[in-house]
């Protein structure tokens, strides 16, 4: 492996390289991928259309040519075909976008022998906001079926890889990460399985007694200065952030649960991993846990790897019925300027507020992004492992990015390199992926990587003033985890 100073350059990209939108993860990702790759720096291009000013001094100050054109259905194929295509060598597309569809960008690229890596499985405008669709086709569920039948109805070919930021994407890792410890730390005698062996996977985690997932992650990252009214401020984007949240709360629903909620509903088609709730994700709260606050509320916000990892670590029978499935959703305390800035909008209506922003290094006084997943119901209770980066350390490893950007960058990083190291893997979802491989990638820039145990349960500590509709015998029912 060469090196570029202290960085090792993992692989050469002989063909353009595409980044598709310039916000604050391609602000991140950009150095990254300067550090660790080489290639021709005159064939890097982004595109984006509506650089700020910052966005365009970075770019500047890196010689790094843009095309100022947004991307839509209709011309797609004519702004980006050329752009990846030019030259000689296999380009690369690193699609950082809002509001343009991931599954046609990545058919596309596909087609061209172009690798493709995003963070999330976007569509085109308008989805999110659609008041005349059912909820049911404004799932995150829904945006990941089509990838995953076009995954099935064409194998092979050109990797490109599907929703590989911090979560979704790394967390995928995290969990299998933290099935190995925890097996270690039980002296469960196993093998561990390869990473394409998903029924090996669920296999372990339903003999390690694990229930279920949170994704649980708390952001204390602290701005400088207090946010004004008629503004929603943020440490990643604000608009992806909206989007999501105004989205059906959405989990994947495992063989465990006894109860449900009243509002919750199943999918029709697919895999039918998880089911969604006819309340946004934004305004909806469960309880989890996080080792430096310890107990919180997180909100319910729909998120791919919810579907992914309860899909991935279902056991099937020989006749391809569920013999066991996690639960799992996301459990996320966001920095407090955003938690005020959902408190604002949903009671305005869930009308955003006019002014987004999101807080740089520069803005941040303090703080850490914890971001981990929590393997809930097994014979050692409960088992946190993640990420826990601070913004001081952020500053020190890496520009133009908070702790929360780099988790996701880093992990942008990660995927890269995997496909380009599996360059004909087809398209793949990051639990699929060799997780130790993108972790050895990814490590140097999360900061202080851990795990923790806690006796910590839905039910500790619940003071008994107001009666409660409780599971009192299996603490880890989502009975006891949703707030209502």
């Amino acid at each position: 492996m060469a090196q570029n100073g202290e960085y090792p350059v993992y692989h050469k990209i002989t063909g353009p390289i595409v980044m598709i939108g310039f916000g604050s993860i391609g602000r991140g990702t950009l150095p990254l991928i300067e550090r660790h790759f080489d290639y021709d720096k005159s064939r890097l291009v982004v595109v984006e259309p509506a650089l700020d000013e910052k966005g365009r001094e970075i770019l500047a100050n890196h010689n790094v040519d843009v095309v100022e054109v947004e991307i839509t259905p209709e011309n797609y194929s004519e702004v980006l075909e050329p752009l990846l295509t030019e030259g000689e060598g296999q380009g690369f597309c690193v699609n950082l976008s809002v509001d343009t569809s991931s599954l046609e960008i990545l058919r596309m690229c596909r087609e061209l022998n172009v690798l493709y890596i995003d963070t999330v499985a976007e569509p085109w405008p308008g989805f999110y906001f659609d008041e005349e669709a059912s909820l049911a086709t404004r799932t995150n569920y829904a945006l990941r079926e089509p990838i995953r039948i076009e995954q099935k109805n064409k194998p092979g070919g050109t990797t490109a890889v599907s929703c590989c930021g911090a979560n979704p994407g790394m967390v995928s890792w995290f969990v299998k990460q933290a099935l190995v410890d925890l097996a270690r730390d039980l002296d469960f005698d196993f093998s561990e399985p390869g990473p394409e062996d998903q029924q090996g996977w669920a296999r372990l985690m339903r003999d390690l007694g694990v229930k279920g997932v949170h994704i649980a992650e708390r952001d204390t990252q602290r701005a400088k200065e207090p946010k004004p009214l008629d503004t929603f401020w943020n440490t990643w984007s604000v608009e992806g952030f909206i989007s999501e949240g105004l989205q059906p709360a959405e989990l994947g629903w495992g063989t465990h649960e006894k109860w449900r909620p009243e509002n919750a509903h199943d999918q029709e088609e697919g895999c039918k991993s998880a089911i969604y709730l006819s309340q946004p994700g934004g305004n909806t709260r469960v309880r989890t846990w996080c080792p430096t606050p310890g107990a919180q509320y997180g909100f319910l916000v729909t998120h791919n790897e919810s579907v992914s990892i309860s899909d991935f670590f279902t056991l099937r029978g020989e006749g391809g019925e569920v013999e066991y499935r996690p639960t799992c959703h996301y459990a996320y305390h966001p920095a407090n300027d955003a938690v005020l800035s959902l408190h604002e909008m949903f009671g305005n209506g869930g009308n955003a507020q006019p002014v987004h922003h999101i807080l740089d290094e520069d803005e941040i006084m303090d703080g850490i992004d914890e971001l981990g997943v929590l393997l809930y119901g097994h014979e050692k209770n409960a088992y946190w492992y993640g990420s826990q980066l601070s913004i001081e350390e952020t500053r020190e490893i890496a520009p133009y990015q908070n702790a929360t950007g780099l988790q996701v960058s880093a992990a942008v990083l990660a995927g890269m390199v995997w496909a380009l190291e599996n360059p004909k893997a087809g398209i793949v979802d990051t639990d699929e992926m060799d997780f130790r491989r993108c972790l050895e990638v990814q490590l140097p820039y999360l900061g202080p990587v851990k795990g923790y145990y806690t006796d910590w349960t839905p039910l500790t500590d619940r003071l008994a003033l107001f009666p409660e509709d409780l599971d009192l015998e299996d603490p880890w029912q989502f009975k006891n985890v949703l707030v209502r």
